[in-house]
């Protein structure tokens, strides 16, 4: 049976409203490898969308660790009304359900589904269902999913000896960016994260030394990110990320690397930014991220 692909009708606030949740819930919390969701090539397919910086992580570790061909993407639009993010002809339509909105998805799982439609979304093909929408958890199950499909050129993102630094790191990092890039101690004194990430980066090519990880991931989408995420450091002493000099060319390294480059949409983040922060400082051209790093001898 061909699925008949289409879209959905352009964004109408007046219509329908705009899209709000309060208290948002993940209720889809499988994985890859479990008894009901086998590791099988060609079964898995993840929604995405280029501004959500959960699906960005999501995107980079599929195409870090070689899954393009064996674990199915697309996008939804970047605009959504109430009824949720939505399949328009800028990233295409839904190619393995013909779905015009993602909410079919969810309505697909739990009929009479009402919560939260949120991407990233991973869908099982042969069970016509969910596996999960744990935005945090699902990158790191795709990072240990089909070991033995990958290759050994496919990078070892969350290995086993360093799970535990890697989930403090994130951890932290995560603290931080709610925060703006400033912690405040237990004395009640002002920690610039940001300095200290660039310090840590002097002499290391990536956060644990010459080992690319998930970390690297989940921090390098927050820089990309910089002026939204990190407004309360810029706000506090008016430097962006160009003005870090270890930060910066730390993340103009990982953006010459495939994964990152060809999963970032550097016109979708700056119509995000604009949309949401018009006032803020503008961020770095693709020019600007394609610029030499020399980074390499430090790995």
């Amino acid at each position: 049976m061909t699925t008949q692909l289409g879209y959905a009708s352009p964004v109408d606030v007046d219509r329908y409203g705009t899209y709000s949740v309060t208290n948002p819930e993940y209720p889809f919390v499988g994985a890859i490898g479990d008894a009901e969701f086998p590791a099988e090539a060609g079964r898995y397919h993840v929604y995405l969308a280029h501004g959500c910086p959960w699906a960005h992580i999501v995107a980079i570790v599929r195409h870090a660790r070689g899954l393009t061909g064996i674990v199915g993407a697309s996008y939804v639009d970047e605009e959504r009304d109430a009824r949720g993010w939505a399949f328009r002809e800028r990233f295409g339509p839904d190619p393995v359900n013909g779905f015009t909105l993602l909410r079919e998805a969810y309505e697909a799982t739990v009929p009479g589904y009402t919560g939260h439609i949120s991407v990233p979304t991973l869908w099982d093909r042969q069970t016509q269902r969910i596996v999960s929408n744990a935005y945090d958890s699902i990158p790191n199950d795709l990072a240990v999913a089909f070991p033995e499909s990958v290759g050994e050129q496919a990078a070892d993102l969350y290995p086993e000896d360093l799970r535990e630094a890697i989930d403090i790191t994130d951890t932290d990092f995560a603290t931080a960016a709610r925060k703006g890039g400033l912690w405040t101690s237990e004395e009640g004194e002002t920690i610039h994260t940001l300095e200290r990430s660039d310090a840590h980066l002097a002499d290391k090519r990536y956060l644990f030394g010459d080992r690319l990880t998930i970390s690297d991931v989940r921090f390098w989408v927050k820089l990309v990110r910089f002026t939204e995420t990190y407004r309360a450091a810029i706000a506090e002493d008016g430097r962006t990320l160009v003005d870090y000099p270890h930060l910066w060319g730390y993340a103009r390294d990982l953006y010459s690397r495939p994964e990152f480059r060809e999963t970032t949409d550097l016109a979708v983040l700056a119509e995000s930014r604009r949309r949401r922060f018009p006032e803020s400082p503008a961020s770095p051209t693709a020019a600007q991220w394609a610029s030499a790093h020399d980074r390499a001898a430090l790995g």
